[in-house]
């Protein structure tokens, strides 16, 4: 299991619920932490519920279809206690996909990579002002912890970019 299991299960014990809340939950509240599609998150479900560590039931209101409802269960607590203790110890290693293109700059002429790098920073710039804009958590500290980590990753790396394009131009 993997991170994506533990926020499953984290969204899970504050309330059972259908897999259309979970995906809205995420959409709403956590799309600038996370990418996970729907399908990927439905397929997590499935391998957590056949791991034992939620119970699904279908509930139906009026006349509409059945909808599962995902629920933790004790087993689910204790590895949901599992994954964060070992998600929280962890030191990332995230590979920065644009690093092999820094390896090969030498490539292009000098004006045509520093295009490049300030298409890259006004994207990142956008990123970062997205981030700026997220409304604050009350009902959860970590939440607002995940978004100021990521905006001040993304700062970071603004911020070596505009000296990596300032060393540029003056070559």
């Amino acid at each position: 299991m993997d991170e994506r299991a533990l926020l499953l299960l984290g969204i899970l014990k504050s309330q059972s619920l259908h897999g259309y809340q979970i995906n809205e939950f995420i959409d709403k509240n956590l799309s600038r932490i996370t990418t996970m599609k729907k399908a990927t998150a439905y397929a997590i479900l499935e391998r957590l519920k056949a791991a034992g560590f939620i119970s699904v039931h279908e509930e139906q209101e009026g006349n509409r279809p059945p909808r599962k409802v995902y629920s933790i269960t004790p087993r689910g607590d204790q590895e949901f206690e599992r994954l964060l203790r070992e998600n929280l110890s962890e030191q990332d290693n995230t590979p920065f996909k644009g690093d092999i293109g820094l390896m090969f700059l030498d490539h292009l002429p000098k004006e045509e990579t520093i295009d490049c790098l300030m298409f890259r920073l006004n994207g990142l710039t956008e990123q970062i002002e997205e981030l700026q804009k997220a409304p604050k958590h009350s009902f959860s500290q970590g939440i607002d912890l995940s978004i100021e980590h990521h905006l001040v990753c993304k700062q970071a790396e603004r911020n070596w970019l505009l000296l990596v394009i300032e060393k540029l131009k003056n070559e």
